[in-house]
């Protein structure tokens, strides 16, 4: 007995000193974003970070419905990213029938009585685009999002625009918050400008781009804004529903991933279980390489998202194309006020002074009405546009070209 007591002092000594010795000396193990890195992913691979376990799209369904928030961080510009957000969307409406709502930022809330037209199936596509004013708020090819906000209209899944308007933006971006007027000021949420994972983040954006101080604080405001009004609206949404109502939040990556955007400044407000799912490109064809960003991007000491799967940068099917002219409108009227060169309108023959009149048989009286036409379009489309050119109508062969590389990224839009 003497002996054992002596062999337990010297054992629990060893214990003791050696779990000091660690604790003051411990170094972290391998990469916190990836704790168990895989060495040979393939696309469609969805891997749970936080076990280094891969699962089937029916496993990682199975789990996230048991969460009340499901967050989907997407790249805008992927299909593949579009395809996980409806796939998330039908398995929890599959389990919980009635019981979900979808949150979209590319909606804002001065949009939300649009957004109810359109689930209650009274709109067309083209009304919604209309008036929502997607092409002057979002912007992004409504492609992307059409298989997602027709499923929802068929489900009758209340859509919620999340996000905030441009306009207070805006001012945020130009004026702290303290500088504003006290209208203003009772339309911004609680925000809390001392994330130091979302300071970082902002900071590696900016690095390298030569803005000044300035700018980064002001780009961070709007940052904070943006994620705290988002925050602000799925909680009150989600507080309206009740306790076991569920949400599918559809939100740019860099909105959700690490959960220091959107998440955090939920759970802030209304402490409830939520998850992660997002994707990465694993595989980008040479012609898109110039879609990546050329960030260096911090490391931060959580992983990214709780499910990531493995994508393909892809293009959405058939090239999309521009009409290649810059419009206002003239009491009714759609005016071209300059051609790009090089353009489908430029080869077509378009000039500036021209009154656009109708592309095939769709009447042009906006400049909606051209942009939505053209959007209907892909490379090597033919059609008549009609003109009016000093009284005279004339009808020009249009054959659709993307705009010239010269010119991409100049918002031109039709």
């Amino acid at each position: 007995m003497k002996r054992h007591g002596i062999f337990s002092t010297l054992l629990s000594g060893l214990l003791f000193s050696t779990l000091t010795a660690c604790t003051m000396t411990s170094q972290p193990i391998g990469n916190p974003e990836t704790p168990y890195p895989d060495n040979d992913p393939a696309v469609g691979d969805i891997v749970h970070l936080p076990t280094g376990v891969k699962v089937t799209a029916e496993q990682m369904h199975a789990a996230i419905t048991d969460s009340r928030v499901i967050y989907v961080g997407e790249t805008h510009d992927n299909p593949a990213s579009h395809r996980q957000e409806l796939q998330v969307l039908k398995a929890v409406a599959d389990r919980y029938p009635g019981q979900v709502s979808l949150g979209m930022e590319m909606f804002n809330t001065g949009q939300q009585e649009v957004l109810d037209t359109w689930v209650a199936g009274e709109l067309s596509e083209k009304e919604l685009l209309k008036d929502s004013g997607w092409y002057s708020t979002w912007q992004m090819d409504f492609a992307y999002y059409s298989d997602l906000l027709h499923y929802a209209r068929e489900a009758k899944i209340p859509i919620v625009g999340i996000n905030v308007s441009k306009e207070l933006r805006q001012k945020v971006g130009m004026h702290a918050p303290a500088e504003l007027d006290e209208e203003t000021r009772m339309q911004l949420p609680e925000m809390d400008f001392d994330d130091p994972y979302q300071k970082a983040m902002a900071a590696s954006i900016f690095a390298g781009h030569g803005a000044g101080s300035k700018m980064f604080e002001a780009f961070l405001r709007v940052q904070t804004l943006w994620d705290e009004s988002m925050a602000e609206n799925i909680v009150r949404h989600m507080a309206d529903k009740g306790q076991e109502h569920r949400m599918v939040v559809i939100a740019g990556g860099y909105h959700v991933r690490h959960g220091f955007g959107i998440p955090r400044r939920v759970y802030r407000r209304m402490p409830t279980s939520y998850v992660l799912v997002g994707s990465t490109e694993l595989v980008v064809p040479a012609d898109l390489q110039d879609k990546l960003m050329d960030v260096v991007l911090p490391t931060f000491p959580m992983v990214p998202y709780d499910y990531l799967e493995y994508t393909e940068y892809e293009k959405l099917p058939g090239e999309r194309v521009k009409l290649g002219v810059r419009m206002s409108e003239d009491d009714g009227k759609v005016v071209v006020e300059a051609v790009v060169p090089d353009s489908a309108a430029a080869i077509a023959g378009v000039e500036a002074g021209d009154i656009i009149v109708a592309l095939d048989e769709t009447p042009i009286e906006e400049n909606f009405d051209l942009i939505y036409a053209v959007n209907q379009h892909v490379k090597g489309d033919r059609s008549k546009l009609t003109i009016d050119r000093g009284g005279e109508r004339l009808e020009l062969d249009v054959t659709f070209i993307p705009l010239p590389m010269t010119m991409k990224g100049h918002g031109q839009g039709k």
